[in-house]
């Protein structure tokens, strides 16, 4: 009796539940055609779709969109006759086309009980959908400008994803439409500002096609890298970047610190060197390599550019730290070189005058850098005899000392 009891009350609520659903449907349809309330029949319509049931009636589908597509003609129409409306809202009701009719194209495709498949909406849809496909990209611009850049991920992310949808196969999107590799580039860097490794590694292999953008595609994702501690990634694409633009202020630097980081100073060196290849009077290549000349041990070498450099930026302080600390090198090499003589010692002190003028210079400079030129200072006064100046020197490291033991 119980059992009975049941089936008759859904043989009574489905005919109530459906009569329902017809009339929240017809509802939703009377407000589409009258162009009011559209926000309140799509939500009606969203709702019926909530309950899985629902999902395969195509009446709640194609009221949605057209719920949708009627705000958004409203909304161009407004801005067309430069009424006020805003923006931001056409290119978010725009998406919503393209969410609705992609969902309602997987569920179109689903195979029934006979595994059938009838696409009866697909190309007419797909074909409405690539008229304002451009409108994803252009919204994808305008929330970039705002610096909205969770919204332009959105939309460029969107324009991608076209490629991919099986609404699109006949448009063949990823072949034929130049403009995915640009939409991939600014998806990038719009998770890039958002600091989303995931989400920009998703577009990185269009992005590269971006030949327009590729340094700062291998930029971006070069410093993604260090985000997620894969160093491995962070130095081939520093590797990559400069090989394809050895003058691009990014990654030159990178690339001598992380080489001078794990030691392979000869992989800095013929970096170096590329690098002044393509700029022989770059400043910055010239000063690096005379640091490795200098660590190498190379101080004729090191003097040499040095010169070079100094012709070219005679303030720069570095420049001058590495001349005089060549000059030094090579005045405690040559003391220490043989037996003590009057010769011997006219050399040393020959080679420690030459250091002293140009470490006295990187002290005017860089008076803060104390620990550079305080110990120098101290060893070629000490040698040359210099004792009002070796005095002054002597009281500075007293200083540094006792501030180290405080």
């Amino acid at each position: 009796m119980k059992r009975l009891f049941i089936i008759f009350t859904i043989t009574v609520c489905l005919p109530l539940l459906a009569c329902a659903q017809k009339k929240v449907i017809a509802q939703a349809r009377t407000y589409v055609k009258s162009g009011k309330e559209l926000a309140k029949a799509e939500k009606m319509m969203s709702e019926l779709l909530a309950d899985s049931a629902n999902r395969g009636n195509d009446k709640i589908w194609l009221t949605l969109f057209d719920a949708v597509r009627r705000q958004y003609e409203q909304g161009n129409e407004k801005l067309y006759l430069k009424q006020s409306y805003d923006t931001a809202t056409l290119f978010n009701t725009a998406a919503r086309m393209f969410t609705v009719l992609e969902a309602f194209d997987s569920i179109e495709a689903t195979p029934d009980q006979k595994g059938r498949v009838k696409l009866k909406y697909r190309d007419r849809h797909a074909a409405y959908l690539n008229t304002y496909r451009p409108n994803l990209y252009n919204g994808g611009t305008f929330f970039l400008r705002r610096q909205d850049y969770a919204k332009a991920y959105q939309l460029y992310d969107a324009y991608i994803d076209c490629a991919r949808q099986p609404l699109f196969t006949d448009y063949r999107y990823a072949a034929t439409d130049t403009m995915m590799p640009q939409a991939a580039y600014w998806a990038l860097y719009a998770a890039y500002k958002q600091h989303d490794a995931g989400r920009m590694m998703q577009h990185r292999s269009m992005a590269e096609r971006d030949s327009l953008h590729i340094d700062f595609v291998t930029q971006y994702v070069a410093e993604a890298s260090l985000w997620t501690g894969d160093t491995a990634t962070y130095a081939a694409m520093l590797e990559r970047g400069f090989l394809h633009t050895p003058t691009h202020p990014f990654f030159f630097p990178r690339l001598m610190d992380y080489y001078t980081s794990i030691g392979r100073a000869d992989s800095a060196m013929v970096t170096v060197d590329r690098m002044l290849q393509a700029d022989s009077l770059n400043q910055l290549s010239l000063f690096a390599k005379s640091t490795l000349l200098l660590n190498k041990g190379d101080n004729d070498g090191c003097i040499d550019i040095c010169r070079r450099l100094l012709a070219l930026n005679d303030s720069m302080p570095d420049a001058y730290c590495n001349m005089g600390l060549a000059y030094f090198n090579k005045a405690v090499a040559t003391d220490a070189s043989g037996k003590p003589s009057r010769k011997l010692r006219r050399q040393v002190r020959e080679l420690y005058s030459q250091s002293l003028p140009y470490m006295e210079k990187f002290r005017q400079l860089a008076p803060e850098q104390k620990s550079k030129w305080v110990p120098v200072l101290y060893t070629i006064y000490l040698n040359l005899n210099m004792g009002q100046q070796f005095g002054e020197i002597d009281r500075i490291r007293s200083a540094m000392e006792k501030e180290k033991t405080q």
